[in-house]
């Protein structure tokens, strides 16, 4: 019987890039905790950073409207408000390296 190894080296790709600036912009509502609505925003985040908004960008898309709304109503810290950007750049590289066949 044979067993799978794990692979010794992993490419990184534009979806490895949109989860981390996911937990980047996780890691600033964490730091600036206490805004109004920080609560409101972790849950989101942590709703759009499951595997079924990974599977499914159309869900993440939805999602990230969401979050960038409710940030906007709050007025969230300007480091939040830069995660999101860096979140909406990375989405739309993922998005697009789909679209080309890079990512699979």
């Amino acid at each position: 019987m044979t067993f799978l190894q794990q692979p010794r080296a992993y490419e990184k790709t534009a979806l490895a890039d949109l989860q981390g600036a996911w937990m980047t912009l996780r890691e600033a509502v964490v730091s600036q905790f206490g805004f109004p609505n920080s609560d409101t925003l972790l849950f989101h985040i942590d709703e759009a950073m499951s595997w079924e908004s990974v599977r499914n960008l159309n869900t993440m898309k939805s999602s990230l409207v969401l979050i960038r709304n409710i940030a906007a109503q709050a007025q969230a810290p300007t480091e939040v408000t830069e995660g999101i950007d860096d979140v909406q750049d990375c989405f739309e590289e993922a998005v697009s390296a789909i679209a080309d066949g890079s990512v699979t």
